[in-house]
């Protein structure tokens, strides 16, 4: 069995990369340690970088089309890892999973209707709807007294009026790391399949379940949830292929099914990058063996946060997630105010995080850091953060 190395540091200056090349821009300063966009600092699998290579010794680059073991490929992944079995005519290519949610938008909502999301919530749920032209309608989170958080019905009761059209679901959450359970989703397709409401459920993060949890489809819960719902998934998390895009949606329901695709199919959407596929393939076929020694490996990097908090930091308290390599920071008990938050982890502490309200409601006072990286970069950054504070 091959070891992996994920202690390994790779220099990503130069390559473009999102997290380094608009620190100036996003955060007014350059030198900052980036633990923020959540893409992660380990090296994508060799057996995915050989799939691509071998594409590459052929030098034409022309029209391609998918290959036959594509969706066969991501059936057989998705049915042995969460034991949800589809039709492969469930299944089409998207741009990108926000792409693919503002297409929804803009195929299932009139210019008058409304889009529920539930914040804290991975922010672009927001601005997308918002960005098209629709009115964005908040179901808050209720937060636990241990921290935890979970779905508020009685609100989502009261918000939901008949101009509702539509609800984003984070399944697993992002930035809480929350994997719902099956009695909270099947309450919630109840509701919405009652309601006439079309559930967007984002799992780009359902591979990376730790600790013993359980990743559990939305559409998969139920008959209501099947057909009213459609689901975005992709490997790039997972397998660090943020840049090759290569997401996909699961639609079981023929009305809904036939709506989106069509419009996709009309305006050529539906259609993979040449390298898309080949990641995939690779990454659903030779990759279980390097996710489960990543996620080994992010679990250890949580544990130490977490450990070094208590001991050194202990105004900073971080929510255990059951999923992904996000960690939600709760920083209230530092006393400061947004500016001052961000002044501490930034120009104090020279360090690059997601700032809690940029989720909305709910993220006042925290902070997300992205824990995908070599444990001695995280050991610096948590060195900073503690002198920081000191002083």
């Amino acid at each position: 069995m091959i070891k992996y190395n994920f202690d390994k540091i790779v220099d990503r200056s130069g390559t473009g990369a999102l997290k380094l090349d608009v620190l100036k821009k996003r955060y007014g300063r350059s030198d900052l340690l980036p633990l923020w966009v959540a893409d992660m600092d380990f090296e994508t699998p060799e057996f995915i970088v050989d799939a691509i290579s071998k594409r590459l010794e052929h030098h034409i680059f022309g029209y391609t089309v998918e290959p036959e073991d594509y969706w066969p490929t991501v059936i057989d992944w998705i049915e042995s890892h969460h034991q949800w079995n589809i039709n492969e005519d469930w299944i089409t290519y998207i741009p990108g999973i926000v792409k693919g949610i503002g297409m929804a938008v803009n195929v299932f909502t009139q210019k008058d209707e409304k889009v529920i999301i539930q914040p804290p919530v991975y922010h672009p749920f927001r601005l997308t709807p918002i960005g098209n032209g629709r009115e964005v309608v908040f179901n808050p989170l209720k937060r636990n007294e241990d921290g935890t958080y979970e779905m508020d019905f009685d609100n989502l009761t009261e918000v939901a009026d008949d101009k509702c059209r539509m609800l984003i679901l984070s399944n697993p959450h992002n930035p809480g790391g929350i994997v719902w359970s099956k009695e909270t989703l099947v309450r919630l397709a109840d509701f919405c399949y009652d309601h006439n409401i079309l559930v967007l459920s984002d799992e780009i993060h359902c591979d990376m379940a730790i600790y013993g949890n359980k990743h559990i489809p939305f559409a998969s819960v139920s008959d209501k949830a099947a057909h009213c719902s459609i689901t975005f998934g992709a490997p790039t998390k997972t397998f660090n292929l943020a840049g090759i895009v290569s997401s996909y949606a699961i639609i079981p329901d023929d009305k809904i099914r036939a709506q989106y695709f069509g419009w996709l199919r009309a305006n050529e959407l539906n259609e993979p990058t040449l390298f898309a596929p080949i990641a995939t393939i690779a990454a659903f076929r030779y990759g279980e063996e390097w996710r489960k020694q990543m996620l080994e490996y992010v679990e250890g990097n949580i544990d130490y946060v977490i450990e070094y908090c208590a001991k050194n930091i202990p105004q900073i308290k971080p929510l255990r997630p059951q999923a992904s390599f996000l960690l939600w920071l709760d920083c209230r008990d530092l006393n400061l105010n947004h500016e001052q938050l961000n002044d501490l982890f930034i120009n104090k502490a020279n360090l690059a995080l997601n700032d809690g309200e940029m989720f909305g409601k709910g993220g006042e006072g925290y902070m997300r850091l992205n824990v995908g990286c070599p444990r001695a970069l995280l050991n610096e950054a948590m060195d900073r953060l503690k002198t920081a504070i000191a002083k």
